[in-house]
């Protein structure tokens, strides 16, 4: 992609992976990519111009040529990640596979980290990514951890409190001790992957964010805060990065990619093709 230096005075863009699933419009009963609008809405408020980034054929190939036109992206919440993706057997509750999501996002996240491109993962954003480093996830949290606290049910978020570390780049988003969030899900880290730190977890243990170390943005959540807009601190956290980004990538030869922060051969062989 050939870059003015302009470019770096233009609205950051961040793409959102969505769902693929069917849906209902009318007489219309058809495959659609959509996202629940919480999730648009969040982005466009913290400054950013947001696109959407349905699950495609050929993965790699598209990946490619749709992260040259973005400065962020944002893994989104959904159904479960493939339990066969880190060898785990199939728990009967687990949700039924949707390899094509998990393709896609795996290759995403890739190529998002071969550029430089800030990444913020949201619930089961934060499972693929940890996933996609190595890592394991409880299938089911109610057999783990003994509790429902996660996923109330009947599309009710439920409320719970994170700690959040001091002298991390979450802290340095929302601040260091508790926080109170939305969780819906009933997945959860085991195994944390190679190379992520986790930087918060609820009372019980159970990991509630991680991110990299060093200058390269990337952080997860396991909980939504796309549902609560009179908090968007972790939606302007990744806009700012991807501000950053874009004006790098302006200011960069057009032959060689703009890069926000190093990339380790582990954290490229971590992430499974």
């Amino acid at each position: 992609m050939v870059s003015s230096a302009s470019d770096s005075s233009r609205t950051p863009v961040v793409g959102l992976t969505t769902y693929l699933e069917r849906a209902k419009q009318g007489v219309w009963d058809v495959r659609a990519s959509f996202l629940p609008q919480q999730y648009f809405d969040a982005v466009t408020a913290s400054g950013a111009s947001a696109v959407l980034l349905p699950p495609q054929p050929r993965p790699e190939q598209a990946a490619a040529a749709v992260l040259d036109g973005l400065d962020g992206l944002i893994l989104t919440g959904g159904l479960d990640v493939q339990p066969e993706l880190y060898g785990a057997e199939r728990h009967p509750l687990t949700d039924p596979a949707r390899a094509d999501r998990d393709a896609w996002e795996i290759a995403l996240l890739a190529g998002a980290r071969e550029r430089g491109i800030p990444v913020f993962g949201i619930c089961r954003g934060l499972q693929l990514i940890n996933v996609a480093r190595g890592g394991t996830l409880h299938q089911h949290l109610p057999e783990a951890l003994g509790t429902e606290r996660y996923r109330i049910g009947g599309g009710v978020f439920a409320e719970n409190t994170v700690e959040v570390d001091a002298g991390t780049r979450l802290a340095g988003l929302v601040g260091a001790g508790p926080l109170t969030v939305h969780s819906y899900h009933h997945q959860g880290v085991d195994r944390v992957g190679d190379g992520l730190r986790v930087t918060a977890r609820t009372d019980d243990g159970l990991v509630q964010a991680v991110e990299t170390e060093g200058d390269d943005y990337l952080v997860a959540v396991q909980w939504h805060p796309e549902e609560n807009a009179e908090d968007r601190r972790l939606f302007l956290g990744l806009v700012a990065a991807a501000a950053v980004y874009r004006a790098s990538r302006a200011a960069a030869p057009s032959s060689e990619p703009a890069h926000a922060g190093p990339v380790t051969t582990s954290e490229r062989q971590g992430v499974p093709a």
